[in-house]
């Protein structure tokens, strides 16, 4: 057992933010886009890859997302998302969903939710979330969605993020 006394706060970082982003993105990821329709009925929508589940019972699932982000609003005040889960032939949406000043949904083929997220033609799986708690921790807002309804496209190959790169192919 050690003798040293346990810390009751973290010890400041011996890294940059650089340096943390770069090991961060060391681990691979799926890649999502999170969907909305606000009050005023525009839809709005975003690629993220900090999507992960939480529960089976209840169903829960999380994603972050950034502060600064011009959608924060959005998705703070509504009460419904989807989380679209983007199949390996969904590259092109990703980098639309995460380009700014476009028209993201211009062209793009989705159904309505139940309660008006779109969601996207293709997906590899959609989740319909209530939006049920949000966490504020740093920089980012961690949203915390009871899955009301999901489907997955059976088969579908995943669209995979790593060290800055999209991938499309993962032989094992």
């Amino acid at each position: 057992m050690s003798s040293t006394p346990l810390s009751r706060q973290a010890l400041a970082p011996s890294f940059t933010t650089p340096e943390f982003r770069s090991a961060l993105g060391m681990f691979a990821t799926g890649v999502t886009i999170v969907t909305a329709r606000a009050a005023n009925g525009k839809m709005v929508g975003l690629t993220a890859n900090s999507f992960n589940s939480v529960s089976l019972s209840p169903p829960l699932v999380l994603w972050s997302l950034s502060h600064a982000a011009a959608s924060m609003a959005v998705f703070r005040e509504g009460s419904h998302y989807c989380i679209n889960v983007l199949a390996a032939d969904q590259k092109e949406l990703a980098q639309r969903f995460a380009a700014k000043d476009v028209d993201r949904f211009a062209g793009v083929s989705f159904m309505e939710g139940a309660h008006g997220a779109p969601l996207l033609e293709g997906a590899a799986a959609t989740f319909e979330c209530f939006n049920r708690s949000r966490y504020d921790e740093g920089d980012h807002a961690i949203f915390v969605g009871e899955v009301e309804h999901c489907a997955h496209r059976a088969g579908a190959s995943p669209l995979l993020y790593h060290g800055g790169k999209f991938y499309t192919e993962h032989p094992l």
